[in-house]
């Protein structure tokens, strides 16, 4: 499989991509600099991969953005970046990964909206992000409805991962949790995403709950 990845630091996917050459391991990895909130370097990357690999086939919304900021004592600044990034963001590359695919007329596709548990509880200490994460499963609801209307072979699945070791928390956040507290790595979520590829075309999980064992925090 050919990835292409998004990322406002590409430093990183680009030495992935050498590693993985390096290992002569099968594929290959793209890296494109570009922020999710700003729709000019969407759109920019979705031009770059119809252009030059014929359109994509699998799309997997993986940005998020977390703050612990809440209604009493949050900024229109801090919310905006939550939604624009969280919801916003995903939205705009469903909308032309949905656009790539009626253009190359690919009969199949697969979306993949990695959300949270918190997409289905609430926190009451991240109510904006809970919002955020609400709104995700919202709109996969909504395009999967509209995808089967449309007797559309495209997929839309939904992950939702628990509490998992990434960087979107802070680095001090990070070290009193996750030295303390059972995981997810995001290998963990990675595989589930290929265990939903692998299904048969007739075959739609809408949906993946998955928590660490076992389970304190943010528990489904």
């Amino acid at each position: 499989m050919v990835v292409v990845g998004l990322a406002r630091r590409d430093d990183r996917i680009k030495q992935m991509s050498k590693e993985l050459a390096a290992a002569k391991e099968p594929g290959k990895l793209h890296a494109i600099r570009a922020d999710v909130c700003k729709e000019e370097d969407l759109l920019s990357a979705f031009d770059w991969v119809d252009r030059e690999l014929g359109g994509a086939d699998v799309l997997v919304n993986n940005a998020g953005y977390w703050s612990h900021v809440g209604i009493d004592d949050g900024t229109v600044e801090l919310w905006n970046k939550i939604l624009n990034t969280n919801v916003i963001g995903s939205s705009i590359c469903s909308r032309e990964y949905l656009k790539s695919v009626e253009k190359h007329k690919k009969e199949v596709g697969h979306i993949f909206v990695v959300n949270s548990v918190v997409g289905h509880i609430v926190m009451v200490d991240s109510p904006m992000y809970c919002a955020s994460k609400h709104a995700l499963r919202a709109l996969s609801m909504c395009l999967r409805r509209k995808l089967a209307d449309q007797q559309s072979k495209i997929k839309v699945t939904d992950i939702c991962p628990g509490l998992t070791k990434t960087e979107i928390l802070d680095n001090s956040t990070r070290q009193g949790i996750f030295d303390h507290v059972s995981c997810l790595a995001s290998e963990d979520v990675a595989a589930v995403i290929v265990d939903c590829l692998s299904a048969s075309p007739v075959t739609q999980i809408c949906e993946v709950v998955m928590n660490p064992v076992p389970t304190s925090i943010a528990a489904y």
